[in-house]
């Protein structure tokens, strides 16, 4: 199992890059770089890449609906370059509010737009020539649209892998069941070890049936706060998987409509059903604190890893278990110990 870790996109970015050298050294394999409408990660993503030589450097998420699907490969591609081989393209769409609203774009199709992203990456990383007529991309222009001088073509460079890792920040239904088929790996949500199955089994069994053999096994990248150690038993966990309450109950109270929120649906599905109608009731009455107050502790303990030893590796196998290949953690206290404390516990 990979350890990987997300950078804040809305924190010290230099300081950010002097922390991950320090858990490359530690042990970290992967570090995740968001952009949602805040600075640009790809150019964050090149910098890393200078300051350092074996952590795999991902995009989390880059949206379907900014760049072109060619300009997705390149951007990659060229990631991979700099980085030697070291890019992992995490690819979601968003939501409506944010590509509508910030980058002016229609919210289109986005399950059918990411399949042909992908389709499209792995087509330009092979160097063929670009000829693609999918539902939500086609390249080049239809007859009639543009100039009518569009010609197809293919990448220039050489890339230095042809196979780079595409992972699908997926969520609900056909896109998980597409995520399962085409991607390499899946960026889950509250993801629950122990139930898991009862949001997406079903998506996953059917996508996973229909799975290429040469992808491999599908990649899962999920995890949570992490804290280890006795001072982390009892109430001193509570008050730690507090510190999640805020965040989750903005997704599943603020996410989206009232009547398509699908962190709200996830939460539900898990079997919070009632509470899951009262965080966002309060939440856009605006009793922010008070819906925070309505997370299930038996949720926020089940997705972090926060107490003994002894617990925390419990934690650790049950996600191996459940097929996760990457530990996504977000360490509470001093980031290098909790990476040397993980490596240790998994052996």
């Amino acid at each position: 199992m990979k350890l990987s870790m997300m950078i804040n996109y809305s924190g010290d970015f230099h300081a950010d890059v002097e922390r991950v050298r320090e858990l490359e050294a530690a042990g970290l394999d992967i570090v995740w770089v968001p952009e949602a409408y805040s600075f640009d990660s790809v150019s964050q993503m090149g910098y890393l890449a200078a300051k350092t030589s074996t952590i795999q450097i991902g995009s989390g998420i880059l949206n379907t609906y900014s760049r072109t699907a060619t300009c997705m490969a390149q951007t990659a591609a060229g990631l991979d370059y700099v980085s030697g081989g070291r890019f992992v393209l995490g690819l979601g769409a968003s939501g409506p509010q944010v590509i509508e609203g910030f980058h002016g774009v229609p919210y289109e199709k986005p399950m059918a737009r990411i399949r042909d992203y992908i389709n499209v990456c792995r087509m330009t990383w092979r160097r063929e020539k670009v000829v693609y007529d999918g539902k939500a991309v086609q390249i080049p222009l239809p007859e009639g649209e543009g100039t009518g001088l569009g010609k197809p073509l293919k990448l220039i460079n050489h890339p230095v892998r042809e196979d780079i890792p595409i992972f699908w920040a997926s969520l609900m239904g056909l896109s998980v069941t597409a995520t399962a088929q085409y991607a390499d790996g899946w960026l889950p949500i509250f993801f629950d070890p122990e139930k898991f199955h009862t949001v997406w089994g079903d998506e996953l069994k059917k996508g996973q049936a229909q799975r290429d053999e040469s992808l491999g096994q599908l990649q899962i990248s999920a995890g949570g706060m992490v804290a280890i150690g006795d001072e982390f038993a009892g109430d001193a966990a509570d008050r730690v998987l507090d510190m999640a309450r805020p965040n989750v109950a903005l997704y599943v109270g603020g996410m989206g409509a009232r009547d398509k929120n699908f962190y709200n649906t996830i939460t539900q599905k898990y079997g919070y059903v009632d509470e899951a109608i009262e965080i966002q009731d309060l939440y856009l009455s605006g009793k922010k604190e008070e819906a925070a107050s309505k997370v299930p502790r038996e949720m926020l303990a089940n997705t972090n890893l926060v107490g003994t030893a002894s617990h925390v590796k419990e934690r650790i196998a049950a996600y191996q278990e459940a097929g996760v290949t990457h530990l996504a953690v977000t360490p509470i206290g001093d980031p290098t110990k909790t990476i040397e404390q993980l490596r240790d516990l998994m052996g």
